[in-house]
């Protein structure tokens, strides 16, 4: 039996990433607890130009596949399985993320449910990815992702790669997927790999 996922989506730009990220490990059959601020909600209504009205909705349209495996968390629920170290999983990405929710996640501030499972992860030494979202940056935010890295969690920004040659917004979002995806352990074809043929 495979562990599950652990996605948390914060209110940095670039929603979308989190949306495909679901979208395939769902489709490659991964169990996934997801947990969603308020601030990305905000993102899905005004980049993605989705009706927020009835969330419950809008997430079975987006993520219609195997359903039942996907868990979805209130933000401030702290009696959910992520938030203890007993429930094992097989790591936890914080996709996209923003630079507030970096900072609690990096000061071990456990103020709402995605930095206490993030905290988790580094307790117990499971692996943990942030995908910041943010330009420019300056020192204070660069000092945060040095101290989780320090921490054993894994900087992954969302910068998408050109070499695969993209010719489309979908493949520009699959690159930074894929990348994170790669990070996770969770084989995919998201994109075309550097020396590849086919």
């Amino acid at each position: 039996m495979t562990l599950p996922y652990v996605v948390g989506v914060t209110g940095a730009s670039g929603g979308i990433y989190a949306v495909r990220l679901v979208q395939e490990l769902l489709r490659l059959d991964h169990e996934v607890h997801l947990v969603i601020t308020e601030a990305a909600w905000q993102v899905f209504k005004e980049e993605m130009k989705l009706d927020t009205t009835d969330r419950k909705a809008l997430l079975a349209s987006l993520f219609p596949n195997n359903q039942s495996l996907l868990h979805v968390h209130d933000l401030h629920h702290y009696a959910a399985p992520i938030a203890s170290g007993s429930f094992k999983t097989a790591g936890m990405i914080v996709i996209p993320c923003s630079m507030g929710s970096l900072s609690g996640i990096a000061s071990g501030a456990s103020g709402n449910l995605i930095e206490r499972a993030a905290d988790v992860m580094l307790k117990e030494r499971r692996k943990l990815v942030i995908v910041p979202r943010e330009t420019p940056l300056h020192q204070i935010q660069l000092e945060n992702m040095l101290k989780l890295s320090n921490a054993g969690a894994i900087l992954l920004p969302a910068m998408p790669g050109f070499y695969h040659a993209p010719e489309t917004m979908d493949d520009l979002i699959n690159f930074v997927v894929g990348k994170a995806l790669d990070v996770l352990d969770v084989d995919h074809d998201l994109f075309k790999r550097w020396g590849s043929t086919s």
